[in-house]
């Protein structure tokens, strides 16, 4: 074995060691800064509020600041977007659905290529999509409605957060299945279709789990028909998921997770799943996800990647289906 080196071979060999260490360093010392994470939707709302709640455990946990920037807009694709360009050193990360990934592009072209832009690193939590029926119903239950949708086809009205929004993907599927037509009312967001749905101007609406709409459940106001999620609610156990009720396909739930820009520093990513699974452990966490219908999910990077994967084929699968168009 030859161990002798030419002057040109050493010379060149320290300049690629002195180009290559100040990115290991800057991998071995993170994190030497603060962290943002831009949560894509505004503030105030049940994610935001979960976001922020595990922001401090990281900051705690890792020893650095974690501050929260909301970047709401276009069913959360803005703040993914901002994601996708930012510098992928690991201080910056995204908190939001999976809808921006596996939902929003098969509706349009969005300004980021889910595959290539951006790295998921751990998933959240998933918040389930609960189907209610308002005062204007007269449905008992889950198969008392398709039945009075079959009977009557197109006066029983459906209202969703949004055309082509998760709600509208169900209503497809569920008509799909079950061969009944229901109308599809469309609203822009869920301040407007919540005062809609309690003063009675139609049958049913779709609407994730939350404070505000357990307050009207309990109060006798909306009526709880089925829930989209993988098991039932500890809050609700009398209520069947749609799977349980025949339609597995509609049984969607919206899945949060965090995300970093493409090329991140695996160690980084691994690093950052480590500390979220431990924070979601937490007693405190556990418990403010749980007044809010809310259930922790956490699990590998390589779960969380294939858990989007599979949604988009489903979403892409409906909406070819129903031809669906975006707004």
């Amino acid at each position: 074995m030859n161990l002798h080196f030419s002057r040109r071979q050493l010379v060149a060999a320290a300049a690629v060691a002195l180009a290559v260490s100040p990115v290991v360093a800057s991998v071995q010392a993170w994190p030497a800064k603060p962290i943002r994470i831009i949560v894509a939707y505004p503030a105030g709302g049940v994610s935001d509020n979960i976001a922020r709640a595990l922001a401090d455990k990281l900051a705690m946990q890792l020893g650095t600041p974690v501050v929260i920037e909301n970047k709401a807009g276009a069913s959360g694709s803005l703040g993914v977007d901002a994601v996708a360009k930012a510098a992928p050193d690991g201080y910056t990360l995204g908190f939001a659905a999976v809808s921006p990934l596996a939902l929003n592009p098969h509706l349009g072209k969005p300004p980021f290529d889910p595959q290539k832009d951006i790295a998921p690193v751990v998933s959240v939590m998933y918040s389930p999509v609960l189907l209610l029926g308002t005062p204007a119903s007269r449905a008992t239950d889950f198969k008392d409605l398709i039945a009075r949708a079959r009977a009557q086809p197109g006066t029983v009205r459906w209202a969703t957060s949004g055309q082509a929004s998760l709600g509208h993907i169900m209503l497809e599927q569920i008509q799909s299945v079950a061969q009944v037509q229901i109308t599809h009312i469309p609203y822009k967001g869920g301040g407007q279709q919540m005062n809609d749905a309690l003063g009675g101007q139609f049958e049913v609406l779709s609407t994730n789990a939350g404070p505000a709409v357990l307050q009207h459940i309990q109060a006798g106001k909306l009526k709880p028909l089925a829930v989209g999620a993988p098991a039932r609610l500890d809050s609700m156990p009398q209520v069947p998921t749609l799977a349980e009720l025949g339609q597995p396909a509609a049984n969607l739930s919206s899945l949060f997770g965090l995300y970093a820009p493409a090329q991140t520093p695996k160690t980084v990513i691994t690093r950052i799943n480590t500390e979220v699974n431990k924070a979601l452990a937490l007693p405190d966490i556990r418990a403010k996800l749980d007044a809010t219908d809310n259930v922790p999910t956490g699990g590998t990077t390589a779960e969380f990647a294939r858990q989007i994967a599979l949604e988009s084929e489903n979403n892409a699968r409906i909406i070819r289906a129903a031809g669906i168009q975006g707004n």
